[in-house]
């Protein structure tokens, strides 16, 4: 078997383990899977890996940076139904090339990035509020305080689709000390009346089911550890 065959296998097999990790979770909190998306994130590994992922049934990829997403976009434009999340830090002066390749935008962390975003989309662009829950200095996301502000701003662009919120917790070690911050996203969806939350990574995307995700972005439990 080719070193490329052998990979690909490799991805069939670890997204079958995290599918079977969302289908515990499910049946522990009484959901069906059907309420939980699975973004696999492609950050910094080739398109031959997407491809792969692909091959085996996935069709929702993540990534982290623009340029990455143009460039993997463009190479597997082939794949008729993939569809693209964008995950990271989004800088307001690119926002019209994420646009472009109507990604979900995750990471809608203010009214500016809104604007910039509700002038630059040609068509309908679904897109998520981000939410910095426990405060942290060093990550983006409004604060709970300031969502209200920010969902306005949303909900005044009319090619601005709000679908609901996403946040990325501290890491801890034991993912049950991520669950208050589920939690806390959760209620605050609920409190505006917004389906989607996106929350839960490789290390904790279990409690995060528990806790009310209907999005759960995947990277390294599928793909592996991160190239350079």
């Amino acid at each position: 078997m080719s070193g490329g065959a052998t990979d690909a296998a490799r991805v069939a097999e670890r997204l079958a383990m995290v599918r079977e990790s969302i289908a515990r979770a499910c049946a522990r909190a009484g959901r069906s899977v059907d309420e939980v998306t699975l973004v696999a994130v492609s950050k910094r590994h080739p398109a031959e890996a997407v491809r792969a992922a692909y091959a085996a049934g996935q069709r929702v990829f993540g990534e982290n940076y623009v340029q990455e997403l143009v460039e993997k976009a463009a190479a597997l434009a082939d794949l008729e139904d993939l569809r693209w999340h964008f995950i990271g830090h989004l800088q307001r002066n690119k926002a019209r090339q994420v646009a472009e390749v109507g990604a979900v935008v995750e990471t809608v962390d203010s009214p500016r990035l809104a604007r910039e975003l509700g002038r630059r989309a040609s068509a309908p662009l679904d897109v998520l509020a981000q939410v910095n829950v426990a405060g942290e200095a060093q990550k983006s996301g409004c604060a709970p305080e300031e969502l209200p502000a920010l969902l306005e701003a949303i909900a005044s662009e009319p090619q601005l689709r709000l679908r609901g919120l996403m946040t990325i917790p501290p890491f801890d070690d034991d993912p049950e000390r991520t669950r208050p911050h589920f939690a806390r996203l959760r209620a605050l969806a609920d409190a505006h009346g917004l389906p989607a939350r996106s929350m839960g990574m490789s290390a904790d995307l279990e409690v995060a089911i528990e806790e009310g995700a209907t999005i759960v972005r995947v990277g390294t439990a599928i793909f592996g550890p991160r190239p350079g």
